[in-house]
C-alpha cells in the first residue's frame, strides 16, 4: 500500500512514513494510491464483530506490511479497551428511522478518541522500532487536543504540544489538555481562533529544517491514520442496521470534514451510503461550498458548538483532488489560490462530483438551541450543542419511500460543554467521574501570540529539553 499527495509533487510513501509525517511535503495530504475494497459478503460478516476486530480488519487494508496481522489486532483490542461502552461505538434510536451514533464514550467524551487512542499506539509501536522520538504538535478546536493529550501522555517515544485557540474553548475541552502533568506534554493558548493555531501548524511543517530539527510530526485530521480510524464507525453503524442489504444516510456535524470525508472513504470501500450530510453551524464554508460551488472563506463566528468554529476546512482538499479526478496539478494551483485569496470556485465537474454523495446543511444558533430543548423533551436525552447541530440539520430532510435509515454522529458528550447545555435547557448535564475530577486539578497553560516564530522558539526549547 502506498500513498501519495493531493498536490502531485512528492514521491509515494509507505503507511509507516505516512502516519509519522502527517502532511506530505510538497505541502498536500496524502490518500492512497488506490482505494482498498470490501466485497458485500465481508461488510456483511462485520455484523457479528467486535469494534476492535472490525476496525483491524480495516486498518489492515491501510498498513501495507508496516504491521503484522497479529500486532495490529493487539493493537486495537489495547486502544478500544479503554472505551465505557463494550461497543464502543453504540448506536442510541430516537425516533422511526433515525439513530444517533454515539462516538463519546473515550477516555476524554469526544468523538477524536476513537482515532486517537488507536494513533497513539501505532506511533509507540513505529518509534520502538525505529529508535525515534517525535515532537507532536496539533492544533485543536478543543477536542482534537484533548483526545492527543490523553492518548499521548507519557509515552517514551513522543512529547506533544497542543494549539489551542484562547478564550474560544469550553473550560472541560480545556483542563483535559491543561490538567495532565506528564513531562512531555504542554498546552499552549494562542491569541487567535483555530485557524491561526492550524496555519501556525501549517508553516511548522513547511519549514523543512524545523521539522528535521524537532523531528516534527502531526496528529490533526490531516493525518491519514486519523481518517482511516474514523471510518471504522460507519462500517459498524451501517451492518448493524442492515448494510450492505440496504444503504443508510449519514449527517456529520463537521468544522474540518475529517469525519465526514471518513465517510466517503467508507463508501469507497465498498459500503452503501445513500448521502452524506456535512452539518455544520454559523461558520458555514462546507455548507456553502456544497450549496452554491463556491469555497470561501469568512470570519470565524464564536457559538455554542465550539469545535465547528473553523473556516478553513482541510480534509476538503482530500475531496477536491477526487472530485478533479486525481489532478495534482489542479489541486495545488486551487488551494494556493485559495491560501492567497480565500475563495476557489468549483470547476462544474467536481461538483457534480461531490454532489453524488454529499450535500451540505448549515443551522444557526437559535436552531441549535431549539434542538437541544426538543431532543430533551422529545427523547428524555441531553445533548452536546455539536450533536443538536445534526439533529437540526437531520430534521430538515425529507424521507422518501425505501430510503434507509438516517444516522446522526453525536460526536462528544454533553458533559463536555455544560456552559452551553445549561444555558439553553436550564439543567446541567451530569458530569461523570472523568469530567468531575477534572475541576480539582491545577492547570498548566502557556499563552503565546498568533505568531509562527513564536511558536517555532516554544517548541524548539521544549525539543531540546
Amino acid at each position: 500500500m502506498h500513498y501519495i499527495s493531493t498536490r502531485g509533487a512528492s514521491a509515494p510513501a509507505g503507511f509507516a512514513d505516512v502516519l509519522l509525517a502527517g502532511l506530505a511535503p510538497d505541502g498536500g495530504l496524502y490518500v492512497p494510491e488506490t482505494w482498498p475494497s470490501f466485497t458485500p459478503a465481508q461488510i456483511r460478516a462485520f455484523r457479528d464483530a467486535p469494534y476492535a476486530e472490525v476496525a483491524a480488519a480495516v486498518l489492515e487494508r491501510f498498513t501495507g506490511d508496516a504491521f503484522e496481522p497479529q500486532t495490529l489486532r493487539q493493537i486495537t483490542a489495547e486502544a478500544y479497551a479503554s472505551f465505557a461502552h463494550p461497543s464502543v461505538a453504540p448506536l442510541r434510536q430516537l425516533d422511526v428511522g433515525l439513530w444517533m451514533l454515539e462516538l463519546h464514550h473515550g477516555p476524554t467524551l469526544a468523538f477524536k478518541d476513537v482515532a486517537m487512542q488507536l494513533l497513539s499506539r501505532l506511533y509507540d509501536a513505529l518509534l520502538k522500532r525505529r529508535g525515534r522520538t517525535l515532537t507532536v504538535v496539533c492544533a485543536t478546536s478543543g477536542d482534537t487536543g484533548g483526545a492527543a493529550v490523553e492518548a499521548f501522555r507519557g509515552a517514551r517515544h513522543a512529547r506533544i504540544v497542543a494549539l489551542f485557540p484562547h478564550g474560544r474553548i469550553s473550560e472541560v475541552q480545556r483542563r483535559f489538555m491543561t490538567t495532565p502533568t506528564d513531562a512531555n506534554v504542554r498546552a499552549v493558548a494562542v491569541d487567535g481562533d483555530f485557524d491561526d493555531c492550524q496555519r501556525i501548524v501549517k508553516a511548522l511543517f513547511a519549514d523543512s529544517d524545523f521539522r528535521t530539527a524537532v523531528d516534527l510530526s502531526g496528529v490533526n485530521s490531516i493525518n491519514w491514520a486519523r481518517i482511516a480510524a474514523q471510518a471504522v464507525y460507519y462500517f459498524t453503524s451501517a451492518v448493524a442496521l442492515g448494510a450492505p442489504d440496504i444503504a443508510p444516510r449519514f449527517v456529520v456535524p463537521t468544522g474540518n470534514f475529517g469525519d465526514a470525508f471518513a465517510g466517503y472513504v467508507a463508501h469507497r470501500m465498498g459500503l452503501p451510503i445513500q448521502q452524506v450530510v456535512v452539518a455544520t453551524n454559523g461558520n458555514d464554508i462546507l455548507a456553502r461550498a456544497l450549496e452554491t460551488g463556491r469555497y470561501s472563506r469568512g470570519s470565524v463566528v464564536a457559538t455554542q458548538s465550539p469545535a465547528m468554529d473553523i473556516q478553513v476546512a482541510s480534509n476538503f482538499e482530500r475531496l477536491y483532488f477526487e472530485a478533479v479526478r486525481r489532478d495534482g496539478l489542479e489541486t495545488d494551483r486551487a488551494f494556493r489560490a485559495f491560501g492567497a485569496e480565500g475563495a476557489i470556485d468549483l470547476p462544474p465537474q467536481a461538483r457534480a462530483f461531490m454532489a453524488e454523495l454529499f450535500a451540505g446543511a448549515s443551522v444557526n444558533e437559535a436552531d441549535t438551541t431549539r434542538t437541544l430543548v426538543s431532543t430533551l423533551n422529545q427523547t428524555g436525552e441531553q445533548v452536546d450543542p455539536h450533536t443538536a447541530v445534526g439533529l437540526s440539520a437531520a430534521a430538515r430532510l425529507s424521507r422518501e419511500p425505501g430510503d434507509g435509515p438516517t444516522v446522526v454522529l453525536s460526536t462528544a458528550h454533553a458533559a463536555k460543554f455544560p456552559e452551553a447545555v445549561e444555558a439553553a435547557l436550564g439543567l446541567a448535564p451530569a458530569l461523570n467521574a472523568k469530567s468531575r475530577g477534572l475541576f480539582d486539578k491545577p492547570e498548566r497553560i502557556d499563552r503565546l501570540a498568533a505568531d509562527v516564530d513564536a511558536v517555532k522558539a516554544y517548541v524548539r526549547a521544549f525539543a531540546r529539553g
